[in-house]
């Protein structure tokens, strides 16, 4: 291990290098997975958008293709929550966090580190970050609202010293982080390390088609990659495109009609029961989401599945991070994280030499 860039992240994770590759739904499979794993960062299987059984397999497949830990991301409100957990806990030798978003409630999360795994839930606001840790967090990972698929609004720079002076425990920096002078950066402002999405995305191992892969490629200016609360009703950083513009200047009853095709769509993908879908609604609604919004919950899956899945990225949505604006080269996941830890180094190396003279000065 680089001495030089192990943390207290690297230390609970038991990865090499304090990188972290976000759980991108239908992007982050077995293979992104364990590519960063023997790559020595810190991957998530992203449980999010897979049934039971895709998921038992994916931890499968992981398990046989690296001996690195990993994680898995889920959401309380999908159908197989309960299953996921179980799935977690039966493969903790392995399974060594999970992340979330909306996360389970404090009797949950002690079964999970009662189980030895850690707790590093995603958050995208200082108010989040401290209910998360008086939930029970192990770690937090802060994204800026530079960062892919639901973001805040608050840029990384001011909300990751903002949470890191509010909270008591480790935090991930994520949100416009692509190369080793983020890592170091990071680390300098007293994170423990960076998560990063788009920058998996935008690798060899990557499952997304090609035809997706090129609008990544392709978009060169960062306001392409914009946020709008047209696809689910929270706000979502994504590349622009037709489908977005569409939504965005259609009235309610396109958007209900949008929802309500998703919603069925995605009820047959989960398996959901008619009767469960009802109980998420109102369950929703008991926690303040309005009832288009909850109803469009189901769009933003579905319609990243035509596009990451589907290889049909004009009909389909594409979150991004704003720093595919200057990413121009699918590299293995290996030569990404070996050119991320030579630059993080190469930066630390030259402000530690840059203190020492200012000290002979």
């Amino acid at each position: 291990m680089s001495t030089g860039l192990a943390t207290e992240l690297t230390r609970r994770l038991g990865c090499r290098y304090p990188v972290v590759q976000t759980a991108m739904g239908w992007v982050a499979d077995a293979r992104l997975v364990a590519a960063t794993g023997n790559a020595g960062g810190f991957g998530f299987l992203a449980a999010a958008t897979m049934s039971t059984e895709a998921l038992a397999r994916a931890i499968a497949e992981v398990r046989a293709a690296t001996p690195a830990n990993f994680g898995v991301n889920f959401h309380m409100f999908q159908p197989n929550a309960q299953d996921v957990i179980a799935l977690c806990i039966e493969h903790k030798d392995r399974v060594r966090a999970v992340s979330y978003g909306r996360g389970p409630d404090a009797k949950t999360i002690r079964r999970l580190k009662d189980a030895g795994i850690v707790c590093m839930p995603t958050v995208g606001a200082l108010k989040h970050a401290v209910k998360a840790v008086e939930l029970g967090a192990d770690l937090i990972t802060v994204q800026g609202a530079e960062g892919g698929g639901h973001t805040g609004a608050v840029p990384t720079t001011l909300l990751l010293p903002q949470v890191l002076d509010a909270v008591s425990v480790p935090v991930v920096a994520a949100g416009g982080f692509f190369d080793g002078r983020g890592l170091a950066a990071a680390l300098a402002y007293g994170a423990v390390g960076i998560a990063m999405g788009t920058r998996f995305l935008m690798t060899a191992e990557s499952p997304v088609p090609r035809a997706t892969l090129q609008h990544y490629l392709d978009v060169k200016d960062p306001a392409r990659i914009r946020t709008s609360t047209a696809v689910d009703g929270l706000p979502q950083r994504m590349i622009e495109n037709p489908v977005l513009r569409r939504l965005e200047s259609g009235g309610t009853l396109r958007r209900l009609g949008v929802a309500l095709a998703s919603a069925w769509r995605w009820r047959a993908h989960t398996g959901m029961s008619l009767a469960h879908m009802v109980r998420t609604f109102f369950a929703a609604l008991r926690e303040g989401d309005t009832a288009i919004q909850t109803l469009m919950a189901a769009n933003a899956p579905m319609l990243i599945q035509r596009a990451m899945v589907e290889g049909r990225p004009d009909e389909g949505v594409l979150p991004s991070g704003q720093v595919a604006a200057v990413i121009d080269t699918l590299p293995s996941v290996a030569e990404l994280i070996e050119t991320i830890v030579r630059q993080a180094e190469a930066r630390l190396s030259a402000l530690s030499a840059f203190c020492a003279q200012d000290d002979r000065i």
